[in-house]
């Protein structure tokens, strides 16, 4: 017997799966003896079910008439061994996942066996076993329709009453594998997408309802441990610290796809106890009263935190009343939210909020401490002589707990943090961009685009429903306020009875102009800033041209002046930088960023994922924090002060109502200098090694590229246009006065000075040609270096005589004379901003008369 088995001539016949099902029903005891005969064959015998299948339909006939699946059961049930279990249970999902035949399914489900195997006791300590089982779950799952799925429930008076598979798979639904919680996912989605009324009625009674509600609790577990991880990083950042977030984030974002899977199904009982469960769990008791706020040097990582979930949530899970619920709620104060869900205004929750005990003393102290407020101001716009000026007060030290929440998140944008301002952009923009939410909820808000105003305000003239024609044409183009306030008071109302979170509110909306001069004067505030990053700002910027994208009237004179200070500002600061590290590369950033920015703020989504808030920004530092010698730090300064002026300088033209020109206003290059040292050497490129010059200007010195290894050569400082190069060549003995170029580095930012003890030494500094950071082959998305951190070179020329050296000194600040000159020149337009204006709607490079414009050969 045993020879034949292993030994048959033709495995893949119906003699041989005959043979195979005959000595599994000898089988009356497994043991060591025969276990291994017992898993080949049932391993075998899935392989020629398989075959059959696809190849010859007496297989399955023979499998059906014989009732193998029963075998199957028999044996498990002498199994005294792990490994029957094992190989049965992946017997059995091979042939469901692999069998095509609609009819071999049917079979397949139609008997109790597949329940029985469902239900078994299988010992799930060992985890292969589990393993094994959950994707026998799966491929059961895999094969549901409305014709299957009624073979595994039983019904009683035409419900069902059971549903192994459905119950089983969920007892697995928060494994702390994650590859187990995501084939219960699968199982569960295949359930749901089915759309049977009576599987559905089931799925949604008691006591089946607790997993939707375990699901939120689950959810809210993992953000509270984003939550703790966050504060770590804040506190101790690590290495790995990015990754590990990453990670926590992907998991997170991995449960709201889901959530937002189950939805998609289209079960109403669902969506209403997701709903429920993400309102009541989560952002009642947690989110929403985490975004206190706090002093602005603390660490604020559950505020961050839950401005990310808020976004998440609102981007990724697409139901109209969660989303329209979260708005509503945005005009509660933290008093009313705190007190119905037991919590305390400070922002300390007990059991539910993000924050400890001690962080709420913390806060609370600093509150006592800071009495200063925010006063938004309304303006008066002189075509609406019936608008009277308001102003909205607000606090920012959380003292006072009647301060709607809307409010707080425009109070992080004038004088949150960074990430505060990110995060409070992000859930602004997020809530601009979900299309569950009424456009009537968006003007409450203040964030209804100009242009889905206009269209509402033409529609409502069109059917004859606006007071007046005119009001179409109006500067007060808003929504009316009953309209706002008739959806409000829908979702107010559902929150106070289904929520029990109740507040009086005497006057929501004052006027339908109030909330969108709020955002407006925030975002106004925002750019007037001097400690928000470039990249933040762009998000700010990309919010205001979402908000008004062709009007200047919504701009009054104070804005219009805070913003021209703003752009002098950086203006001046970016004008210093011509005398800096980096003039030769300037106008090249400046064009890039141009392109950027416009590209930004043109697209239809942020320039920043809301994740981005989770991680600590790059820092940058001031003049005075930039150590001697490192130019890739002043680097990252001037790139960061590009991005602001060429921000600040767009906004400049959009709020004139100005074209923007695809290309920022910089003349032409332009070299009136025919006798330079360029044009006598022959250099009026990058001068490569190797290639021959004329040393005519060149000033003989030598250098020691090695220890004890001195080199003769001779030195020469050249600059065409804005560029510039500090060149070491050697003489050729041959053909006087020529050599060949063997070094050459840039001449910006080598900063020339000649040893205090040593008159004939001449130190300078040696940059990198180009900025690695802009780089993506050498600097990675994240803000890291690929390669090591490089340091400025060094280079110390030792010259035959003191006249030598202070005549190379002076050729080398005469060179940076003219490089920082000709760049000063090229981007005269953008400094000024009257000549903005002028010009703007020109979108070529602006030429210069060359006889008014002059060159001073010693300004530096």
């Amino acid at each position: 017997m045993w020879f034949s088995f292993w030994r048959s001539k033709d495995r893949f016949s119906l003699d041989q799966l005959r043979y195979l099902a005959d000595q599994l029903t000898k089988v009356h005891i497994v043991n060591e003896v025969n276990k291994d005969f017992v898993i080949e064959a049932l391993r075998s015998i899935a392989e020629l079910i398989t075959y059959g299948d696809q190849h010859d339909p007496s297989f399955f006939e023979f499998f059906m008439e014989n009732q193998v699946v029963g075998d199957f059961v028999r044996v498990l049930k002498l199994s005294r061994t792990i490994s029957i279990p094992l190989q049965l249970l992946q017997t059995v999902s091979i042939m469901i996942q692999n069998l095509q035949s609609e009819h071999a399914i049917y079979y397949m489900l139609s008997n109790e066996h597949m329940n029985f195997l469902i239900t078994y006791s299988f010992d799930f300590r060992n985890e292969e076993l589990l393993s094994y089982y959950i994707s026998f779950l799966r491929a059961i799952g895999g094969k549901l329709n409305k014709n299957t799925i009624s073979l595994l429930v039983k019904t009683r008076n035409d419900e069902v009453v059971s549903f192994p598979l459905y119950v089983e798979a969920i007892r697995f639904a928060f494994h702390e594998e994650n590859m187990i919680r995501a084939a219960v996912r699968a199982v569960t989605l295949n359930v749901y997408h089915v759309g049977d009324h009576s599987v559905n009625r089931y799925i949604t009674s008691a006591p089946h309802t607790d997993y939707f509600s375990n699901l939120v609790s689950f959810f809210k577990k993992q953000c509270l441990d984003l939550n703790k991880l966050i504060s770590d990083t804040l506190k101790n950042p690590v290495p790995d610290s990015k990754a590990t977030i990453t990670a926590a984030v992907d998991e997170i974002e991995d449960n709201l796809y889901y959530f937002s899977d189950v939805i998609s199904a289209g079960i109403p009982d669902v969506e209403r106890l997701i709903t429920d469960s993400i309102l009541t769990h989560l952002i009642f008791p947690v989110l929403l009263p985490s975004l206190r706020i706090v002093a602005a040097n603390g660490i604020q990582s559950d505020v961050v935190t839950s401005l990310y979930l808020l976004c998440c949530i609102l981007r990724i899970v697409k139901i109209k009343d969660l989303a329209n619920t979260i708005v509503a709620a945005l005009y509660y104060p933290l008093e009313s939210l705190t007190k119905c869900f037991g919590g305390q205004d400070n922002g300390m929750i007990p059991d539910h909020g993000f924050t400890s005990e001690g962080d709420g003393i913390a806060n609370d102290s600093l509150a006592k401490d800071n009495k200063k407020g925010l006063v938004v101001n309304v303006p008066c716009s002189p075509s609406s002589s019936g608008f009277h000026p308001q102003s909205i007060t607000m606090l920012n030290n959380g003292s006072s707990s009647n301060v709607a929440l809307r409010e707080v998140l425009l109070e992080y944008v004038t004088d949150g943090a960074d990430l505060q301002v990110f995060g409070s952009l992000s859930v602004l923009a997020t809530l601009l961009q979900t299309k569950e939410l009424d456009e009537s909820m968006l003007d409450g808000l203040g964030i209804l685009p100009q242009r889905k105003q206009q269209k509402k305000l033409l529609l409502q003239a069109l059917v004859g429903e606006a007071s007046e024609e005119e009001q179409l044409f109006s500067s007060e183009t808003s929504l009316t306020r009953d309209g706002i306030a008739c959806e409000l008071d829908v979702y107010l109302e559902k929150i106070k009875e289904q929520y029990g979170v109740s507040f009086q509110l005497p006057n929501v909306i004052p006027s339908p102009r109030v909330p969108r001069f709020q955002v407006l004067d925030a975002l106004v505030s925002l750019f007037c800033r001097s400690n928000i990053s470039a990249e933040t700002l762009w998000d700010g910027g990309w919010l205001l041209r979402q908000l008004f994208p062709y009007s200047e009237s919504e701009f009054n004179n104070n804005h219009l002046k805070l913003l021209k200070i703003s752009y002098e500002n950086s203006a001046c600061a970016l004008e210093k930088e011509v005398k800096g590290f980096w003039p030769d590369l300037l106008i090249t950033v400046l064009c890039d960023e141009w392109r950027k920015c416009k590209r930004a703020m043109d697209s239809s989504s942020p320039p920043k994922e809301p994740k981005c808030m989770l991680f600590p920004p790059r820092m940058f530092f001031s003049e005075e924090d930039i150590p001697e010698g490192s130019s890739f730090t002043a680097g990252e300064r001037m790139h960061e002060l590009v991005k602001v002026f060429v921000l600040l300088h767009q906004l400049q033209i959009f709020t004139h109502g100005r074209t923007l020109p695809e290309q920022p206003l910089i003349y032409r290059p332009y070299d009136h200098r025919m006798d330079s040292r360029a044009q006598s050497s022959g250099l009026v490129s990058v001068p490569k090694p190797g290639t021959e010059m004329n040393l005519v200007n060149a000033v003989p010195c030598r250098i020691a590229f090695e220890r004890g290894k001195e080199r003769h050569f001779c030195f020469l400082a050249i600059s065409v246009g804005t560029s510039g190069w500090l060149v070491l060549a050697e003489e050729l003995p041959l053909k006087k006065p020529y050599g060949i170029v063997r070094v050459a580095a840039p001449l910006s930012g080598c900063n020339p000075r000649i040893d205090d003890k040593h008159s004939k030494w001449l130190h300078l500094r040696i940059r990198p040609s180009a900025l690695p950071f802009l780089d993506p082959v050498k600097y990675s998305p994240q803000g890291k270096l690929k390669t090591k951190a490089f340091v400025d070179g060094r280079w110390i020329l030792a010259f035959r005589d003191e006249e030598s050296c202070k005549t190379a000194f002076l050729m080398i600040l005469e060179e940076i004379n003219y490089l920082c000159d000709e760049v000063h020149r090229r981007i005269k337009p953008l400094l000024k901003l009257e000549t903005v204006l002028d010009i703007s709607s020109s979108s070529a490079p602006v030429s210069e008369d060359s006889s008014s414009h002059t060159t001073p050969p010693h300004s530096l």
